[in-house]
């Protein structure tokens, strides 16, 4: 059974001022998403799940649609605010998506196989799909075993402004941990992140978390279940979100399940900021010119 691709492309992109899921960065205008289908399909996997808001889902379809058709299976699903349990009221000033755990639960209903996750602005490289291709596809793998593919912090951050990471622990080749900091940017002293108003020190060669995630759909009966008592309790906030590494520590500490820590050489990048797209366009522009993909993707 041939593993699906979840794509998490219902991001706002506030920082970045534009819609960077379809923002041009290749030498015939691929977005990163092509790339990254692009290296799901050398990998192996059989279909892939955009998460979209309603937008840009018009735009989205009829831009990839075509690139994709007898290439991969595609499906298309929008992570709404209204997406929630039945009877619960939530704030309507709300504009902010509930996060990418609750972004992963409403894809549920088009994955029926072991599945990835991944952000839509991100380039994980082509080895980190066969490394966790290979993963979703081991038929001495438990129904409770996931994955995280981790890369070194030192190599994630943006010259731009602050970025979110999850900063992980392991032991044994498994997470023990891994928690969501959103304000990390490195200063003259170091790399920093940024609480209540106070600065603490992270390592170069912290692992972090960029959504690269492995499971399989057992996952999604416990992500409702956790998603359940996090809307009763924040129903009524206007940026409270719901992580999938909040879901993960979870079953980590609960002993539930279990995630292997993955590691790929190759080097990510991705687009938080518009000032962030030279460079990626320099870095794409050497991975053609090292043949590592085709000048034009789907040509």
């Amino acid at each position: 059974m041939k593993p699906t691709l979840v794509i998490l492309a219902a991001g706002v992109g506030s920082r970045y001022g534009g819609v960077k899921q379809m923002d041009k960065i290749g030498p015939s205008g691929e977005s990163i998403i092509d790339y990254s289908v692009f290296d799901a399909i050398r990998a192996g996997f059989g279909k892939v799940v955009f998460v979209l808001n309603p937008k840009i889902i018009d735009d989205f379809k009829a831009i990839f649609e075509p690139r994709l058709a007898g290439k991969i299976k595609t499906e298309y699903i929008l992570q709404e605010l209204h997406n929630i349990p039945e009877g619960i009221e939530f704030n309507h000033e709300r504009t902010k998506p509930w996060g990418t755990g609750h972004a992963v639960l409403v894809a549920e209903q088009f994955v029926h196989e072991p599945f990835a996750v991944i952000n839509a602005d991100d380039f994980y490289g082509r080895e980190a799909f066969h490394v966790l291709a290979d993963f979703l596809t081991d038929p001495i793998r438990q129904q409770n075993e996931y994955a995280l593919v981790g890369y070194k912090l030192s190599n994630t951050l943006s010259e731009n402004g602050s970025v979110s990471r999850g900063i992980c622990q392991s032991e044994n080749g498994c997470l023990t941990d891994v928690v969501e900091r959103t304000s990390i940017v490195r200063k003259e002293e170091g790399i920093v992140f940024e609480e209540a108003g106070t600065e603490y020190p992270l390592k170069e060669d912290d692992i972090v978390s960029m959504n690269f995630w492995g499971f399989t759909p057992l996952f999604f009966s416990q992500l409702k279940r956790d998603f359940s008592k996090f809307i009763l309790e924040n129903a009524h906030q206007l940026k409270a979100e719901f992580y999938i590494p909040l879901v993960a520590n979870n079953l980590i500490n609960s002993g539930e399940s279990s995630f292997r820590t993955l590691t790929s050489n190759d080097q990510w990048f991705g687009v938080t900021y518009q000032e962030d797209k030279p460079v990626t366009i320099q870095r794409v522009a050497e991975l053609v010119e090292k043949g590592y993909y085709p000048g034009d993707l789907w040509g």
